[in-house]
């Protein structure tokens, strides 16, 4: 474990860029006492209102929660929610230069309305068109100009638009010319894009979705043969996340490794897979080997999914379940 330690110790020094589609996060945080005489839904009595960074903004979040810099690169829309956005991640020292505008597509908002800890609603504002071709210059040229004087890569790839196959093939590129490495959180519709990628987390569903396998088979066996099934497709290594389960590591070397989960409560899985990803890419660029990044990742998801809400961990709290585990 200390060796785990030393590792995480080395977070502060890393400079990791995030390619993916930004989004903020809008809770409505109230009480519930009645049902609406106008229709037979909650009347929810609104106590305050809070903001986050979610999407791809969430693992630049969870970046700077653990003390290292961060560079996030994606396109917002205009008005109020860009400005409430951009203030947002200024606040928590991550740097915007890489966010353009893309007047063709809105902000990207979450609205989670929430009583007495739990969710009850979800309002989405989005479009999922991809950018154009000025949009993915201007990023590339962003990325071009930035890759010598950072550690890796992270694409935090929802499917709403920014990241394109185009986009990906260059990114890979230029990332194994510089030799940096390349992390993706993926979406099953792009599997294609992240060809030698060097490492992907889908979680379970994702994984079956994007091998083709059948969503109940979710056995050790099963889990095996969707991951080396992906890491001959994409010659990519692979982390599977499987919720309570824990997660499955299947390196380009055929070792396999199933690790179990660390969390001791699951209140809201919101934003797991973006400090899954951040966690893995910092302890990559730190030293650690797969496996032991895979360990770390896992210490972080356990602990997320015990809060509320789009969340991070911060260094003491990773050591402290380390220590503990």
């Amino acid at each position: 474990m200390n060796s785990l330690i030393k590792i995480i110790d080395k977070f502060k020094d890393r400079k990791i860029l995030v390619l993916g589609d930004i989004m903020l996060d809008k809770y409505i945080w109230g009480d519930v006492s009645r049902i609406s005489p106008e229709a037979p839904v909650q009347v929810v009595n609104v106590l305050k209102e809070t903001y986050a960074p979610g999407g791809a903004a969430n693992v630049a979040n969870n970046l700077a929660s653990f003390n290292s810099k961060s560079f996030m690169v994606g396109t917002i829309g205009k008005g109020d929610a860009n400005n409430i956005l951009i203030n947002e991640l200024k606040k928590r020292k991550i740097d915007v230069n890489g966010i353009f505008i893309d007047s063709n597509r809105p902000t990207i908002q979450k609205v989670r309305i929430i009583a007495r800890s739990q969710q009850l609603l979800r309002v989405d504002y989005e479009k999922k068109n991809y950018v154009d071709a000025n949009i993915e210059n201007k990023i590339l040229n962003f990325i071009s100009g930035k890759i010598n004087g950072i550690d890796a890569v992270i694409v935090s790839d929802y499917a709403k638009g920014v990241v394109t196959k185009q986009l990906m093939e260059k990114l890979t590129a230029l990332c194994k010319n510089k030799g940096k490495m390349v992390v993706v959180d993926p979406k099953p519709q792009h599997k294609k894009f992240y060809k030698n990628a060097t490492i992907i987390t889908p979680n379970h569903s994702e994984a079956h979705q994007m091998t083709g396998f059948a969503e109940e088979e979710i056995s050790d066996r099963d889990i095996e043969r969707m991951g080396k099934k992906l890491l001959k497709d994409l010659n990519s290594n692979v982390l599977i996340t499987k919720g309570e389960k824990g997660m499955s590591l299947f390196e380009k070397n055929m070792a396999v490794t199933h690790i179990p989960t660390f969390a001791k409560e699951v209140y809201d899985v919101t934003g797991a897979g973006d400090t899954v990803v951040a966690s893995l890419c910092l302890a990559l660029t730190s030293g650690a080997s797969f496996k032991q990044a895979a360990i770390i990742a896992n210490h972080a998801a356990g602990i997320t999914v015990g809060k509320i809400g789009t969340s991070t961990v911060n260094i003491d709290e990773l050591k402290k379940s380390i220590e503990n585990g």
